[in-house]
């Protein structure tokens, strides 16, 4: 049987970096929240079964989908740091997910996902046993600098990526390295983090550019503008 495909948003977060009362995966762009835009790329690809969202145990703002795409939709609460809520979720995922199934985790506010990404993420986590994740390689000249923002070194770039979402490893692993940084004290900023410490390699898929990160009010104003287009799918 082939294991199950499931994506994790993690929700719960405020969104500070933003700045506003709403948390930014709450922001709207071309008519829907960027949450939806998320979600309807994830789960409108024909292998993901279905999707489980960490929110705020407080969150005024969920619409309460229990389906989108015709696929589950379930929420469970989050944590106070990103590994705590995709954690949560991971034990949160139906008893018919098994450690086999692979996990698809992806930012709430990165709405511009494309399906041929997807597709080659999915293939290329489905056979490397350590997981992969999308990403893209580092393009711009990068500058190291002192405290007073001067510059002080010229870095290699040449095997630099930038780490996108989903990001997509088993389950069972996953849920063991979460875990064990966790009990560690150490905060990862992303789940390959979590893998890496666990001294697996995950594999690097390139994905568009333009699966952006919605951080600043420039890149609503530009995720608008991609959405729009219908760039997005």
């Amino acid at each position: 049987m082939t294991p199950r495909i499931w994506a994790v948003l993690p929700a719960a977060g405020r969104g500070t970096r933003f700045g506003g009362e709403v948390p930014k995966q709450y922001l709207e762009a071309a008519g829907k929240p960027l949450i939806a835009h998320a979600l309807d790329a994830l789960l409108s690809h024909p292998r993901i079964d279905g999707a489980m969202v960490a929110l705020a145990a407080d969150d005024p703002r969920w619409p309460g989908w229990t389906s989108r795409q015709g696929k589950p939709l379930l929420r469970c609460t989050g944590g106070g740091e990103r590994a705590d809520s995709v954690l949560a979720a991971l034990h949160a995922l139906p008893t018919d997910v098994g450690d086999d199934a692979l996990i698809l985790v992806h930012d709430a506010a990165r709405p511009n996902l494309r399906g041929a990404d997807l597709d080659r993420l999915i293939d290329i986590a489905s056979a490397h046993a350590d997981g992969a994740i999308l990403g893209a390689p580092v393009r711009d000249t990068l500058k190291r600098a002192d405290a007073d923002a001067r510059i002080v070194a010229t870095e290699p770039r040449s095997a630099l990526w930038r780490a996108f979402t989903p990001q997509a490893f088993r389950r069972g692993a996953l849920t063991a390295a979460l875990e064990r940084a966790r009990a560690a004290g150490i905060v990862v900023t992303d789940e390959a983090m979590a893998m890496e410490r666990m001294g697996v390699h995950p594999a690097l898929v390139e994905g568009r550019e333009d699966n952006l990160k919605v951080t600043t009010p420039a890149d609503l104003a530009l995720a608008e503008y991609l959405l729009a287009r219908g760039s997005a799918g």
